[in-house]
């Protein structure tokens, strides 16, 4: 074989053997490095997608291992997506809150703990509770920073554990950015045809305090229910009469509410 030739073939099986190593690391920093979320997510996740943190407890060292490795991960741009930078601040935000909730477990409501920082404490949203690459986030700045200031995707509402009864069902799986606009769009739909959450009508739509907490980002009301059109079973009118459900801060532990105490309705 000419030498240019052997030259030739040596270097396509380097850039290969580079693409493939390339591409095994980028697996592991995906989907590998989700699995022990995933597996605690199919197993304590109840049918009505609401948390064991009972069950959890017992299994609670293996959450702390993970959030642990998130201190030697950053997501780098050159070798994520977006969808997979989304998908992992989802992810993280809703480990890390599990894991603080399980912190004060039992408890009536994540609004009650507060978490004792230097100088005095802090709520659950502003303390820093997960560090990720060598730099410590509360949630709120997971929330504000990392996924709504950087994605403005309002689906992002229906993916997230706030811990609290009147929120969205938990989707028993972690996020990967292969699936998260199916995963998103799987979130929204159940979400908004849960008449536990949310009663829709072609003319009035009683919709989840969700949607007026962060009316900012769902925009004017009809740009609203344009939104609710893309998931509704039901066809609503851009006449629709839209009002908004109180929101219960009650912890989505398995037990759960009735739907009327979900609705706050006396």
């Amino acid at each position: 074989m000419p030498a240019t030739r052997r030259f030739l073939v040596r270097f396509f099986c380097l850039l290969l053997g580079g693409l493939l190593l390339a591409t095994s690391g980028y697996a592991t920093a995906s989907s590998e490095l989700q699995a022990p979320w995933n597996t605690l997510l199919h197993r304590y996740v109840t049918p009505d997608g609401r948390l064991d943190y009972a069950g959890l407890l017992e299994e609670e060292d293996k959450l702390l291992g993970y959030l642990q490795g998130l201190r030697k991960v950053k997501p780098d741009p050159q070798t994520w997506t977006p969808a997979d930078t989304e998908a992992f601040w989802i992810n993280t935000y809703n480990a890390a809150a599990t894991y603080l909730i399980l912190q004060y477990y039992p408890v009536a409501s994540i609004n009650d703990i507060r978490v004792k920082v230097v100088g005095g404490n802090k709520t659950p949203w502003e303390a820093p509770v997960v560090n990720v690459g060598g730099q410590s986030y509360s949630l709120n700045q997971i929330e504000r920073e990392m996924l709504r200031n950087q994605f403005h995707d309002p689906r992002v509402h229906f993916a997230l554990m706030y811990g609290a009864a009147s929120t969205p069902a938990i989707l028993a799986e972690a996020y990967d950015g292969a699936r998260l606009s199916q995963q998103l769009d799987q979130q929204a739909r159940r979400f908004l045809n849960d008449p536990a959450f949310n009663q829709l009508t072609p003319q009035r739509v009683q919709l989840s305090g969700l949607f007026e907490a962060y009316g900012a980002e769902f925009g004017s009301e009809a740009q609203l229910l344009e939104f609710v059109n893309q998931y509704a079973r039901v066809p609503i009118l851009p006449t629709a009469k839209v009002e908004y459900l109180s929101f219960s801060w009650a912890l989505n532990d398995r037990t759960g509410l009735s739907s009327s105490q979900a609705l706050g309705k006396q």
